[in-house]
């Protein structure tokens, strides 16, 4: 069967695509389109993807070598080799594609990419400064700035679900800018609720507002593409610990509530100790996710794999802030759900799974001293259904099967930095990279065909988020 669409059938299919004709066209629209662009997002249509080296990630399915992927009204209908599809539906070309489920971040601090690449080389000048004081002076229209510009950079990256770690909500209007930037973008995302930038140990988030957000939830969750958590503080560190009447309302207002629970533990050194204190206090379970958690113990590990927790490892800020070595082979060997995040780019420079996940396997690799420790495909598991897992909507993603949603990515590998076509699981963790994502597509919307983003013009939202960070690096009076 033919696999390639000429301009007449893929312009005939675009009323089901909703996209096809601004793929195609979306370097004349980057020409014109204020930064989100003058028109919604694509509508969930229905298309076929064709011959591309499939990787389903779902132990039953497998690989398929030269598989199809059948996609309507944003869920997955038909996985396998030559499959049928009454109606004509468009047919997206995959052969020299890796067809695969899109990435999943579990922990990303989406508000201060507007920061990117500026913890300095001083200690003045370093991470924890530079937020701290640059945060306090951001306004609304800077939180959606630096999201929106996260969001972008997701999107052609190949994440298809990111966890927007948002701990600098200064007020509801700050959420509502950050809400509002990941709404238009159309990804699939977990906003987790924070305390703003420097706010006192004493006081608690505003837990009236993180009320209010859960009760109107399905007013602003964008159809069910977003889910709403707490980020959690937790019980602090010196020399800022945090109260426990503090820290266990926080706790229990959002477990009472239902929302999945956040909290970064165990980051330093002189922070061991911390898994324990929460497993002491019953402040794990399976609605609580760890972040880092690179000094624990094995006891720590068993504690966590039975209250059924996860952890997030975001290998690249870790290493360059100096946490120390992510323990992913004992968090796995533990039973310990694991996923990989970005973190914050203010570290890391960008957001690259790709990266991220040759980072985790080296690291651990390295660690043991042994070549054959983190398997490719398992590190490739991690940045996708154990990562869906460890979010708790592997039900719905991480995986191409059918009645799943259609969360999903294309790589190319005519590309010299990945061509020749070898392992594909090898290939995708030690030679992709963003720029090699040539297809993305979010509960059935494609919002990245043949390398251009469908839905952004990214000179736009580069320009705008620049004249932000000028503006809030005026007010903070910061080099």
């Amino acid at each position: 069967m033919k696999t390639t669409m000429n301009r007449r059938a893929f312009l005939s299919g675009a009323a089901a695509l909703g996209v096809a004709a601004r793929a195609d066209m979306a370097g004349a629209a980057a020409e014109t389109n204020p930064g989100r662009g003058s028109f919604k997002l694509p509508a969930r249509g229905e298309f076929i993807i064709r011959g591309g080296y499939v990787m389903t990630m779902d132990p039953t399915l497998g690989d398929i070598a030269r598989g199809d992927v059948h996609v309507k009204n944003g869920a997955i209908v038909a996985v396998g080799a030559g499959l049928k599809a009454s109606g004509g539906a468009p047919v997206l070309d995959g052969r020299d594609m890796i067809v695969l489920p899109g990435f999943v971040d579990t922990h990303w601090h989406m508000w201060n990419t507007l920061l990117r690449s500026m913890a300095g080389d001083k200690r003045e000048l370093a991470y924890f400064p530079t937020v701290a004081t640059l945060g306090k002076v951001f306004t609304p229209n800077d939180m959606y700035q630096g999201t929106r510009l996260s969001a972008v950079e997701a999107l052609y990256s190949g994440f298809t679900f990111v966890h927007d770690w948002c701990h600098n909500i200064r007020g509801p209007e700050f959420a509502a800018a950050n809400l509002r930037a990941l709404q238009e973008s159309g990804l699939r995302a977990r906003f987790s609720y924070g305390t703003p930038q420097a706010h006192p140990a004493t006081e608690t988030i505003d837990l009236a507002d993180l009320e209010r957000l859960r009760r109107d939830w399905k007013s602003v969750s964008n159809d069910g593409l977003l889910d709403l958590g707490l980020a959690w503080r937790g019980m602090g560190a010196a020399p800022t610990p945090i109260p426990p009447e503090v820290y266990q309302k926080e706790f229990d207002a959002a477990r009472g509530a239902g929302l999945p629970i956040s909290v970064h533990v165990a980051n330093l050194r002189s922070r061991a100790g911390a898994v324990d204190a929460l497993a002491k206090a019953n402040l794990l379970g399976k609605d609580v996710q760890l972040i880092h958690a690179i000094w624990i113990t094995p006891e720590e590990i068993q504690s966590v794999a039975a209250a059924g927790s996860s952890v997030s490892l975001s290998p690249y800020t870790e290493l360059r802030i100096g946490f120390g070595f992510p323990r992913t082979g004992e968090l796995l060997a533990g039973g310990v759900a694991v996923g990989l995040s970005v973190d914050t780019t203010v570290l890391s420079g960008n957001a690259d799974m790709f990266a991220i996940m040759k980072a985790i396997q080296n690291v651990e690799n390295s660690r043991t001293e042994n070549e054959f420790k983190l398997p490719a495909r398992r590190v490739l598991e991690l940045a996708t259904i154990e990562g869906a897992r460890s979010m708790r909507v592997d039900d719905r993603v991480g995986s191409l099967k059918p009645g799943k949603r259609a969360d999903l990515i294309m790589v190319s590998t005519r590309d010299v930095n990945i061509g020749v076509f070898t392992d594909p699981a090898h290939m995708l963790v030690e030679a992709a990279q963003p720029s090699n994502v040539d297809t993305v597509v979010v509960d059935g919307r494609i919002l990245k065909r043949r390398g251009k983003l469908t839905a952004f013009d990214t000179r736009q939202v580069v320009s705008q988020a620049s004249a932000a960070l000028t503006a809030v690096r005026k007010r903070g009076n910061w080099w």
